[in-house]
């Protein structure tokens, strides 16, 4: 009697094990089956579908697995898409911003050289095609800085630099250009030495396109450069008193491609401040913009110091 029990027992618990091992491979199927399906819909462009598994089940470890893959190919496929509609944009702009003055550039240049225009003339010709022809090699200059900054070879030089005297030869180019536009100008950099660690060129275009963004979008008649250290870090401040920037433009400024409405003019790549954005950041330094329409426009860029 208490054998018929005991395998009674045995045989219901066969019976009960039997069936949780069918159910589980009924699921564990249902599972691979929609691991099946998603991949499937990955493969045709979909990369949204999930797997949905709980801690416990067989097909826990692969499930989480298969959406660590899934978010990493939907992170890679949406820098893709911004890639590009960057370069669709980029080759949009490129074919305004180049073409135009290029084309102005070479009518000029025609004119003078079919005889048409008179001596006088001839002077004025030549002197909008120059401007033109700098305008032409300052976005070519800018599209090559952005084309190498995002390129998967690209590398800095960081090197332990005085950034003082760095910065005063920086400058010294451009002062001719500030008196030649009649921009009143006041440089403060002190004597004594300041120790960073930077890339030379990224730096000398950080300081470059900071002040070309002035001479090209601010309409300024004043531009002040101060340099100063204060604890750890060493600013550079550029300061102008041009139209400045509007306050819903003032977080999109470092932006790919942007343009304010106002707070810059229709020429340029949009690239510059982007540019002046990732060098800074490269070289863990950080840079930050205060504006006041009408009234001013701050850029300051830090670098921690070194001793």
């Amino acid at each position: 009697m208490l054998l018929d029990v005991i395998l009674g027992t045995l045989f219901c618990l066969a019976l009960l094990f039997g069936a949780t091992c069918f159910l589980k491979l009924i699921r564990v199927k249902r599972q691979l089956k929609d691991m099946t399906d998603a991949l499937s819909d990955i493969q045709s462009g979909n990369g949204n579908p999930k797997i949905l598994a709980a801690g416990n089940e067989l097909t826990a470890d692969l499930s989480y697995k298969m959406n660590e893959i899934v978010y990493d190919y939907e992170e890679q496929l949406s820098q893709l898409r911004a890639a590009d509609e960057t370069n669709r944009q980029l080759m949009t702009s490129l074919s305004h911003d180049v073409r135009t003055p290029l084309t102005t550039l070479i009518g000029y240049l025609d004119a003078i050289y079919r005889g048409v225009a008179t001596p006088k003339d001839q002077e004025d010709y030549l002197e909008i095609a120059r401007r033109k022809a700098h305008d032409l090699k300052e976005y070519i200059d800018i599209l090559f800085d952005w084309f190498k900054l995002n390129s998967s070879e690209f590398s800095l030089s960081i090197e332990h630099t005085e950034l003082a005297e760095l910065t005063r030869n920086i400058l010294k180019d451009w002062i001719p250009i500030f008196e030649e536009k009649h921009l009143d100008y006041e440089v403060e950099i002190p004597e004594n030495p300041f120790h960073a660690k930077v890339d030379l060129d990224g730096y000398t275009r950080i300081i470059n396109n900071l002040v070309q963004n002035v001479m090209s979008h601010s309409q300024a008649t004043q531009i002040k450069i101060i340099m100063s250290k204060k604890e750890a870090e060493i600013k550079v401040r550029i300061e102008d008193n041009g139209i400045g920037i509007e306050k819903p433009d003032i977080q999109h400024i470092f932006e790919r491609l942007y343009k304010c409405d106002k707070g810059r003019s229709n020429k340029g790549s949009g690239l510059g401040l982007s540019i002046v954005w990732q060098m800074v950041k490269k070289m863990d330094g950080k840079i930050t913009v205060l504006s006041e329409p009408n009234q001013y426009t701050v850029f300051t860029v830090c670098f921690p110091a070194r001793n």
